[in-house]
């Protein structure tokens, strides 16, 4: 009885974030609530599966990044790039393309693309060429710079977690297709939007005319913003080296920057998202409900004997899997329901190191499917609608499916070459 009682309360879970019908943290806690109160788990159970390392690196960076953006380092960043491109329309999108993907491959891309997304819609406007495909290339570009590493999207910092894969770990593996994929969106982009771009003379010298030194708000908070990213950033890569966990340096990377950045403490606070916070505990509890009812286990037994323990085949269900069903659903939900998944086929005697691989690049790659397929493309898209440039859902998928495709094409023929 538990375990159909796990399944209908995880399945009304993922109907709801799907439908959009209800808040995905209401929907979230609601299942919650309801593996509680029918005692498939108690409330020690349910804490025991509340990955807190996952927790505390989102809160961390969230913070941090709350504080560091008041400098105005990342609009400081916007500028500079455009006049390094001389004013030139498609230099600029390749330029915020790639500033783009580095800073989702630090921060939440959600954040990127709130801090670079307003920047380009000006520097566009002034260049008189519509804003749309610099925001969609933005949108692409900050769900590939994320897969790159361990705190770049979500997922990541749940299979780093799960797995005891640190940052290097990423770099060395999803980070290595990234370049390769970034590489290949540059050349496609310039035969879709690369020769259509134009601007006259006098909108490129309003762009070289822009003072980027002006964007600087707090000169003292830019320069401890630098040097805490740097220790952030070695914190990142040696972590395991040195015994902390993931979430213990973005903690303290919070916290240095709260008392030496010197800004309104609860202001800074109201700026973390805590509804996705709370997404994140409460699902975790939900999934928990699966693996404790012994239905992860049930599944792990199902892929087995349709792949028959082949590992490269079960790599590349996986990897499609993730990349197609990330399309449509939010990959958060997706990610945590496989990591159990793969914990027990790891139990079963199947190599699993590639598996998460497969799973990290599929989840997070397949996010540029769809307008709905990741939190960035809505909160993107939201902008420029906001603005007056409205970008729809057929508008995205035309461009957006077959981007992602490619990333997925490339990303399997790495991993066969790599693992098989």
């Amino acid at each position: 009885m538990a375990e159909i009682i796990a399944i209908i309360v995880f399945l009304l879970v993922i109907i709801a974030i799907m439908t959009e019908k209800v808040h995905r943290t209401a929907a979230a806690l609601v299942g919650a609530v309801l593996l509680l109160m029918t005692h498939v788990l108690t409330v020690d159970k349910a804490v025991s599966y509340i990955d807190f390392n996952t927790i505390g690196v989102l809160v961390g960076m969230m913070v941090f990044v709350a504080i560091v953006k008041n400098s105005g380092v990342f609009e400081y960043v916007s500028i500079k790039a455009a006049k390094i491109a001389h004013g030139d329309p498609w230099k600029i999108m390749v330029l915020f393309m790639l500033t783009t993907a580095i800073l989702s491959a630090f921060l939440d891309n959600v954040t990127t693309v709130l801090l670079v997304g307003p920047m380009t819609i000006t520097i566009a406007r002034i260049l008189k060429v519509n804003p749309v495909p610099f925001l969609l290339t933005q949108i692409f570009a900050a769900n590939i710079g994320g897969t790159a590493t361990l705190i770049g999207d979500p997922p990541n910092i749940m299979i780093g977690s799960a797995a005891g894969l640190d940052f290097m770990d990423f770099v060395a593996n999803t980070g290595v297709v990234v370049v390769i994929i970034m590489i290949a969106m540059v050349v496609v982009m310039r035969f879709i939007y690369g020769r259509k771009m134009s601007s006259d003379a006098e909108a490129i010298q309003s762009v070289m005319d822009l003072d980027e030194e002006k964007a600087i708000e707090d000169r003292s908070l830019l320069y401890k913003s630098i040097v805490v990213m740097i220790l952030v950033v070695f914190g990142f890569i040696f972590h395991s080296q040195i015994g902390f966990e993931s979430a213990t340096v973005a903690l303290a990377a919070a916290a240095i920057m709260l008392v030496i950045g010197k800004q309104n403490v609860e202001y800074i606070v109201s700026e973390v998202e805590w509804s996705t916070i709370l997404f994140f505990i409460f699902l975790f509890v939900v999934v928990g409900g699966l693996d404790e009812t012994g239905v992860i286990g049930q599944l792990a037994q199902v892929v087995l004997n349709a792949t028959e323990g082949h590992e490269v085949m079960t790599m590349l269900i996986l990897l499609w899997a993730s990349a197609l069903l990330s399309s449509v659903l939010d990959n958060i939900p997706f990610v945590a329901t496989l990591i159990p998944l793969v914990l027990e086929l790891g139990e079963n005697g199947v190599d699993i190191t590639p598996l998460w691989w497969a799973i990290s690049l599929g989840a997070c790659l397949g996010g540029n499917g769809t307008l709905i397929g990741a939190s960035a493309n809505v909160v993107l898209s939201g902008i420029s609608n906001k603005h007056g440039y409205p970008i729809t859902f057929k508008t995205y998928t035309k461009v957006g499916f077959p981007i992602m495709l490619m990333t997925i094409v490339i990303s399997m023929v790495y991993l066969l070459i790599r693992y098989a």
